[in-house]
Protein backbone atom coordinates (compact mmCIF):
# COMPACT_ATOMS: atom_id res chain seq x y z
CA UNK A 1 0.00 0.00 0.00
CA UNK A 2 1.05 3.70 -0.81
CA UNK A 3 1.65 5.81 1.61
CA UNK A 4 0.21 9.28 1.08
CA UNK A 5 2.83 11.89 2.51
CA UNK A 6 4.19 14.27 0.78
CA UNK A 7 7.73 15.72 1.64
CA UNK A 8 8.58 19.45 1.79
CA UNK A 9 11.02 20.73 -0.57
CA UNK A 10 11.40 24.39 -0.38
CA UNK A 11 8.69 26.93 1.35
CA UNK A 12 7.92 30.35 0.68
CA UNK A 13 5.98 33.15 2.53
CA UNK A 14 3.95 35.17 -0.67
CA UNK A 15 1.81 37.34 1.78
CA UNK A 16 2.18 38.42 5.27
CA UNK A 17 -1.16 39.90 7.04
CA UNK A 18 -2.77 40.61 10.73
CA UNK A 19 -4.48 37.37 10.73
CA UNK A 20 -2.70 34.74 7.80
CA UNK A 21 0.11 34.20 6.04
CA UNK A 22 -0.44 32.96 2.83
CA UNK A 23 2.91 30.67 1.76
CA UNK A 24 3.69 28.76 -1.64
CA UNK A 25 5.23 25.35 -0.94
CA UNK A 26 7.20 22.61 -3.92
CA UNK A 27 6.89 19.83 -2.53
CA UNK A 28 7.37 16.01 -3.43
CA UNK A 29 4.58 13.89 -3.76
CA UNK A 30 4.08 10.54 -2.63
CA UNK A 31 4.62 9.18 -6.60
CA UNK A 32 7.67 10.84 -6.92
CA UNK A 33 6.53 13.60 -9.07
CA UNK A 34 7.02 17.26 -7.78
CA UNK A 35 4.25 19.90 -7.46
CA UNK A 36 2.99 22.72 -5.52
CA UNK A 37 0.77 23.97 -2.50
CA UNK A 38 -0.76 26.79 -1.73
CA UNK A 39 -1.43 27.19 1.92
CA UNK A 40 -3.26 29.80 4.13
CA UNK A 41 -1.52 29.91 7.68
CA UNK A 42 -4.09 30.35 10.30
CA UNK A 43 -3.49 31.16 13.92
CA UNK A 44 -6.86 28.16 14.50
CA UNK A 45 -9.74 29.66 16.71
CA UNK A 46 -12.66 28.72 19.14
CA UNK A 47 -16.23 28.25 18.62
CA UNK A 48 -18.80 27.80 21.68
CA UNK A 49 -21.90 26.31 22.16
CA UNK A 50 -23.72 27.93 24.76
CA UNK A 51 -26.36 26.23 26.23
CA UNK A 52 -29.05 27.72 28.73
CA UNK A 53 -30.55 25.90 31.65
CA UNK A 54 -33.74 26.21 29.00
CA UNK A 55 -31.56 24.16 26.76
CA UNK A 56 -31.66 26.88 24.17
CA UNK A 57 -29.00 28.16 22.07
CA UNK A 58 -26.97 31.33 22.28
CA UNK A 59 -25.99 32.31 18.69
CA UNK A 60 -24.68 35.44 16.99
CA UNK A 61 -25.54 37.47 14.43
CA UNK A 62 -23.02 39.14 12.18
CA UNK A 63 -21.94 40.88 8.98
CA UNK A 64 -19.11 38.54 7.16
CA UNK A 65 -17.14 40.94 4.83
CA UNK A 66 -15.75 38.03 2.85
CA UNK A 67 -19.33 36.64 1.95
CA UNK A 68 -21.06 40.12 1.75
CA UNK A 69 -24.10 39.11 4.18
CA UNK A 70 -25.14 38.63 7.63
CA UNK A 71 -24.30 35.44 9.03
CA UNK A 72 -26.08 33.41 12.06
CA UNK A 73 -23.39 31.12 14.08
CA UNK A 74 -22.07 30.13 17.63
CA UNK A 75 -19.91 32.44 19.32
CA UNK A 76 -16.19 31.53 17.63
CA UNK A 77 -13.06 33.65 17.78
CA UNK A 78 -9.68 33.87 16.78
CA UNK A 79 -6.34 32.11 18.91
CA UNK A 80 -3.09 34.48 19.29
CA UNK A 81 -0.42 32.29 18.25
CA UNK A 82 -0.11 29.90 21.47
CA UNK A 83 -2.89 30.86 22.86
CA UNK A 84 -4.55 28.03 25.47
CA UNK A 85 -7.80 27.21 23.49
CA UNK A 86 -9.89 26.96 26.54
CA UNK A 87 -8.88 29.94 27.79
CA UNK A 88 -9.75 31.33 24.70
CA UNK A 89 -13.09 30.05 24.61
CA UNK A 90 -14.04 31.64 27.76
CA UNK A 91 -13.12 35.42 26.78
CA UNK A 92 -14.86 34.84 23.38
CA UNK A 93 -18.06 33.45 25.08
CA UNK A 94 -18.17 36.35 27.11
CA UNK A 95 -17.11 39.42 24.99
CA UNK A 96 -19.50 38.15 22.36
CA UNK A 97 -22.09 37.51 24.29
CA UNK A 98 -21.84 39.07 27.96
CA UNK A 99 -21.83 35.39 29.32
CA UNK A 100 -19.82 33.64 31.47
CA UNK A 101 -19.79 29.65 31.90
CA UNK A 102 -19.70 27.57 35.19
CA UNK A 103 -18.91 24.40 33.34
CA UNK A 104 -17.83 23.63 30.39
CA UNK A 105 -17.01 20.56 27.67
CA UNK A 106 -14.47 19.85 25.07
CA UNK A 107 -16.11 18.34 21.67
CA UNK A 108 -13.10 17.85 20.03
CA UNK A 109 -11.11 19.97 16.69
CA UNK A 110 -12.18 20.15 13.34
CA UNK A 111 -10.20 21.66 10.59
CA UNK A 112 -12.06 24.27 8.05
CA UNK A 113 -10.64 24.00 4.69
CA UNK A 114 -7.51 21.54 5.12
CA UNK A 115 -7.08 21.25 1.24
CA UNK A 116 -5.60 24.72 1.46
CA UNK A 117 -5.74 26.19 4.90
CA UNK A 118 -4.08 24.99 8.00
CA UNK A 119 -6.62 26.80 10.37
CA UNK A 120 -7.94 24.04 13.40
CA UNK A 121 -10.93 24.81 15.47
CA UNK A 122 -11.23 23.94 19.08
CA UNK A 123 -15.32 23.28 20.24
CA UNK A 124 -16.68 23.56 23.52
CA UNK A 125 -19.84 23.32 24.98
CA UNK A 126 -20.88 25.89 27.81
CA UNK A 127 -23.25 25.46 30.47
CA UNK A 128 -24.44 27.06 33.97
CA UNK A 129 -24.41 30.61 32.40
CA UNK A 130 -24.91 33.97 33.76
CA UNK A 131 -24.66 36.91 32.36
CA UNK A 132 -22.41 40.06 32.83
CA UNK A 133 -22.03 42.05 29.87
CA UNK A 134 -20.48 41.85 26.58
CA UNK A 135 -16.99 43.15 25.49
CA UNK A 136 -16.60 43.48 21.44
CA UNK A 137 -13.47 43.24 20.12
CA UNK A 138 -12.41 46.92 18.05
CA UNK A 139 -14.12 46.27 14.33
CA UNK A 140 -17.35 43.75 15.89
CA UNK A 141 -20.68 44.60 15.85
CA UNK A 142 -22.53 41.19 16.91
CA UNK A 143 -26.22 40.75 18.33
CA UNK A 144 -26.45 37.96 20.51
CA UNK A 145 -29.42 35.48 19.92
CA UNK A 146 -31.22 32.99 22.19
CA UNK A 147 -33.01 30.09 20.04
CA UNK A 148 -34.46 27.29 21.18
CA UNK A 149 -32.44 23.92 20.06
CA UNK A 150 -35.18 23.21 17.40
CA UNK A 151 -35.60 26.49 16.33
CA UNK A 152 -31.48 26.28 15.09
CA UNK A 153 -32.02 22.90 13.28
CA UNK A 154 -35.34 24.49 11.40
CA UNK A 155 -33.43 28.03 10.76
CA UNK A 156 -30.59 25.14 9.29
CA UNK A 157 -32.49 23.43 7.29
CA UNK A 158 -34.55 26.34 6.09
CA UNK A 159 -30.68 27.96 5.18
CA UNK A 160 -31.38 30.49 7.52
CA UNK A 161 -27.55 29.30 9.44
CA UNK A 162 -25.37 27.89 7.17
CA UNK A 163 -22.04 28.41 8.85
CA UNK A 164 -20.15 25.48 8.64
CA UNK A 165 -19.07 25.48 12.04
CA UNK A 166 -22.13 26.45 13.89
CA UNK A 167 -23.86 23.44 12.54
CA UNK A 168 -21.07 20.84 13.25
CA UNK A 169 -21.34 22.58 16.95
CA UNK A 170 -24.71 21.88 17.26
CA UNK A 171 -24.25 18.56 15.74
CA UNK A 172 -21.80 17.57 18.54
CA UNK A 173 -24.22 18.32 21.14
CA UNK A 174 -27.24 16.84 19.31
Amino acid sequence: MQTLREKTISSEIKYTGYIINVRRDDVLLSDGKEHFREVVEHPGGVVIVPVTENNDIILVKQWRYPIGQELIELPAGKLTRGEDPFLAAKRELQEETGYSAESWESLGFIYTAPGFCDEKLYLYKAYDLSFSETNLDYGEIIEPLIVNIDLAWSMIKEGKITDAKTIIGLSLIK
